[in-house]
């Protein structure tokens, strides 16, 4: 009797662990980590600052918007250092050329002999060549058929068109200011200079010293010692340059190298100069901005 009992015993107590085994939960893994608590959010690096020095080379009739756009460039990066040296366009072209600087200024269009070497030519701003007298000279208006006559000896005298001889002033061979004169005003190894001078603001000095000299220099940097004449009835200034009505224009361009990679402050300063960051820069120079 005392076995069927201990036996009876034993099955109850199987049972008995059976089901407690059965209603207690299963253990519950903890939760999962957030992707937020658990991935670290991703570190977003400043851009490095830039430094090093961005050489130019080039027209002088260049040096108010080049020397405004490199001031502006450096207040921006206090790393960077810009240089700008006004040798003329055409000794531009042959420093970048020759690797001496990294971007050549212009105030012409690139030849195409210059192109087939390797260089490419990307237009800055455009900039009128305002014909100027001294302040004293009565004439105010002149065509462009009278300056040509003019500048090739054809007209002599001041009288022809209302004053006395006439002293012909113009910049040296290669500058940009004169091959864009002498290309619009199809005067081209024709002028009968009596003064060839080697910059911009040498021409406007040699002007407003002489009465009787005619002078041709940027629009930019024509100042109040000289007077500029309206071209076939239009005055030279920024909005007659930007909608075509002034006659005697030409481009502002940025030389460089096929090929050749600029460095990145220079490459910098190049994007920010043609990708209309600093056109209001450009305008305040008193020239009209290509791009943007």
């Amino acid at each position: 009797m005392k076995k069927v009992i201990s036996i009876a015993l034993i099955a109850m107590l199987v049972v008995a662990m059976a089901g407690c085994s059965q209603s207690q939960p299963a253990p519950t893994a903890a939760p999962a980590e957030t992707a937020a608590q658990t991935t670290a959010a991703p570190q977003t690096e400043a851009p490095a600052a830039l430094s090093g020095t961005v050489a130019t080379d080039g027209s002088t009739s260049m040096e108010k918007v080049i020397g405004a756009l490199g001031e502006a460039f450096m207040e921006a990066n206090s790393g960077v250092n810009f240089t700008y040296n006004p040798t003329g366009s055409s000794s531009g072209i042959t420093a970048v050329s020759e690797g001496r600087c990294d971007i050549g200024l212009s105030s012409r269009a690139l030849k195409d002999s210059e192109v087939a070497s390797g260089l490419v030519g990307t237009v800055l701003a455009y900039d009128g060549i305002a014909v100027i007298v001294n302040p004293a000279n009565t004439v105010e208006d002149l065509d462009i058929e009278t300056i040509a006559k003019i500048y090739t000896g054809e007209i002599t005298n001041w009288s022809e068109v209302g004053g006395a001889e006439i002293v012909l002033v113009g910049r040296e061979a290669g500058s940009g200011t004169r091959s864009g004169f002498e290309e619009l005003t199809e005067t081209v190894d024709k002028c009968k200079y009596r003064q060839e001078l080697t910059s911009t603001g040498d021409v406007i000095t040699a002007v407003a010293q002489n009465p009787d000299a005619i002078g041709y220099a940027s629009l930019a940097s024509v100042k109040d010692s000289v007077k500029a004449l309206k071209v076939a009835g239009v005055t030279p200034t920024e909005e007659t340059v930007k909608d075509g009505t002034y006659l005697i224009q030409r481009p502002f361009v940025l030389v460089t190298k096929e090929g050749v990679e600029l460095s990145p402050v220079a490459q910098a300063f190049f994007d920010y100069t043609t990708k209309g960051q600093a056109n209001d820069i450009i305008t305040a120079s008193g020239v009209v901005p290509a791009n943007g």
